[in-house]
């Protein structure tokens, strides 16, 4: 089994697994590795957090993959951080969203810039991953302050800590009040559209109709 650390370390140990634990930032390098031991006969396993399809290991595995065109890839779906959090808080995807992630490790900041914008003025409900980390403090702020260019400061957002987890807390706040103090690499955040509505109770959801 090969994966990030902080994963490997939750799959319960048995008879026969061998652990092949790496850090956050050699994710294609980890594929590899899975790869080559899959070509030398071993049944191997790659994990990821959440979906390994989104934002997760099964894209670099097929980055990795030309290399070995004799292992066959099996993607195995899970939970996403974007739905399970959206679950907690009721259906704020039920009309049509969008998921980006504001690292700039793997692509350009103004490249993210123009997605933003461009989600924004389409009037999405946005899923952000990644949205912060020790060594990116400032993108959530960087964030916040253009999409308050186009939707307006009572947008409604959800703020999801270690959803799933023991941990785990919700907020529901607004993009003028959204503090970027207080997320962290553990968030994910959902901005609502403009149709996004707050229950009494504190339920966050999106209508699945839209007027022109």
């Amino acid at each position: 089994m090969v994966g990030y650390g902080p994963y490997v370390d939750r799959v319960p140990p048995r008879a026969g697994l061998r652990r092949h634990a790496s850090g956050n930032t050699v994710e294609v390098d980890r594929a590899r590795e899975a790869l080559a031991l899959a070509a030398a006969g071993e049944r191997e396993a790659v994990v990821s957090g959440g979906d390994a399809g989104v934002f997760g290991m099964a894209a670099a595995v097929y980055e990795a993959a030309d290399d070995f065109a004799a292992v066959e890839v099996v993607v195995l779906p899970g939970l996403t951080a974007a739905h399970a959090v959206a679950a907690r808080a009721g259906a704020p995807l039920g009309g049509d969203y969008a998921v980006l992630s504001l690292s700039d490790r793997l692509k350009p900041w103004p490249l993210i810039e123009r997605r933003l914008r461009a989600v924004a003025e389409a009037d999405l409900v946005l899923a952000v991953y990644n949205p912060a980390s020790r060594s990116r403090d400032w993108q959530v702020a960087a964030a916040r302050d253009l999409l308050l260019q186009v939707r307006g400061p009572g947008t409604v957002v959800v703020v999801g800590r270690d959803v799933g987890r023991a941990e785990e807390s919700l907020r529901v706040t607004t993009l003028g009040e959204l503090d970027p103090a207080a997320v962290d690499m553990k968030c994910l955040l959902i901005v609502g559209s403009s149709a996004t509505r707050v229950t009494a109770a504190g339920q966050v959801w999106t209508p699945r109709s839209v007027t022109a």
